[in-house]
């Protein structure tokens, strides 16, 4: 349900709107002044603002301002019994989404605030879809592990050396990866993913290589495998520890001879790939346990990029929490929430067993359940979520 505010100083005119936009299905709220209003629009998310020009101690106009500061992004309308074309014009330039005359007509009114929030939704859709197609996430952290992280890739990055890349579940070892792909010489070709562990033992060889038409029974079409569609860019294998022993052996001959063969084909396709590798496991043990290849091991650490876990970079998690929070409030289309030293603290000392993949899902629990601000009951009440 969509959340209105209606702030006018005339009680007569917010029952009114109030009962005819309650019957259309919207939430609303009242405010009785500028003041009041400014408070209640700085608390909680709104879709739409329906605010009168002429108002005691903050007018129209100077909370259009102010609000615009707050959050530009919730459409305003402006609507006034008491103005002029110089004074819709005014609105407009400040950032107000409309103008209607009182007595507002009522068709006018409902279109404008279907429009306003069409409008909204497709900013929030654009806002998001813009952050997935940008570059490269920037890598947060001032923690001496990340500083040296940060200066291992960048003398690696220009080589075509292949990388292993350790760490927990949730460090963000991907993203190491993609800062190798984008400072390299390759940055202009394909990143290609692969989750080993994702893809069944059976089809692995089919997604890496891929297959000829009639080489096995569903293969009813040729298909390019990863190793191709990485050709003059980067191959990044993430949890390479559960590929299957024969997958590893052909992976093995595509990084010596720089060569691989289709299931079910004969032929030799040449393929020029940068690849890096991730794992969660100790593949020394798993070489031990005959689960890797030695061989295999060799070839795809060259260089070996450790990523720490969140609990040995708590310094870090100031940095995190606040980018986390500006990001995950712009995709709510919200004014980006506080929080509290002592709420921070307390974030601070709590044992991160999912690491940084966990901490933005804390981060967004909290937004969306806490108030304006993030306070430290909020932390112990929903961090640790009861049993």
């Amino acid at each position: 349900m969509s959340n209105i505010l209606i702030i006018d100083d005339e009680k007569a005119i917010r029952k009114t709107l109030s009962e005819i936009l309650s019957y259309e299905g919207y939430k609303i709220e009242e405010a009785g002044d500028g003041e009041e209003g400014l408070k209640k629009f700085k608390e909680k998310a709104y879709d739409v603002v329906l605010c009168d020009i002429k108002m005691p101690k903050l007018d129209g106009i100077e909370f259009l301002d102010k609000a615009r500061e707050a959050n530009p992004d919730v459409p305003v309308i402006m609507i006034s019994g008491h103005g002029t074309i110089e004074t819709a014009v005014e609105a407009v330039k400040k950032g107000a989404y409309d103008y209607i005359s009182k007595p507002p007509d009522l068709n006018r009114l409902l279109i404008t605030i279907r429009n306003a929030m069409d409008k909204n939704n497709l900013v929030t859709e654009t806002r998001v879809l813009k952050r997935k197609v940008s570059k490269v996430e920037e890598m947060i952290g001032e923690s001496a592990p990340i500083v040296k992280i940060k200066e291992t890739i960048d003398k690696v990055a220009p080589t075509d050396a292949r990388i292993l890349v350790t760490g927990e579940n949730g460090v963000g070892k991907e993203l190491v990866a993609r800062w190798v792909h984008e400072k390299s010489n390759r940055a202009a070709g394909p990143l290609v993913e692969v989750n080993c562990a994702a893809i069944p033992s059976e089809l692995i060889e089919s997604e890496l290589f891929g297959h000829e038409k009639g080489s096995f029974t569903s293969a009813v079409k040729q298909r390019i495998g990863k190793f191709e569609q990485a050709h003059g860019g980067t191959l990044f294998l993430d949890e390479i520890g559960d590929m299957s022993l024969s997958a590893q052996a052909k992976v093995l001959r595509a990084l010596q001879e720089g060569k691989i063969t289709r299931v079910g084909g004969d032929k030799d396709i040449s393929v020029d790939v940068r690849v890096i590798a991730a794992t969660n496991k100790d593949l020394l043990k798993e070489v031990d346990d005959k689960n890797f290849r030695l061989d295999l091991y060799h070839r795809l650490s060259v260089i070996i990029i450790h990523v720490p876990s969140l609990n040995d970079r708590r310094e870090d998690i100031p940095l995190l929490v606040d980018k986390f929070l500006a990001d995950i409030c712009a995709d709510y289309g919200i004014p980006k929430k506080g929080i509290e030293k002592e709420a921070l603290d307390a974030l601070k000392q709590h044992n991160w067993t999912g690491n940084i993949r966990e901490l933005r899902n804390v981060v967004e629990r909290l937004i969306i359940l806490s108030g304006k601000n993030i306070i430290p009951d909020d932390v112990h009440a929903y961090v640790v979520p009861k049993r």
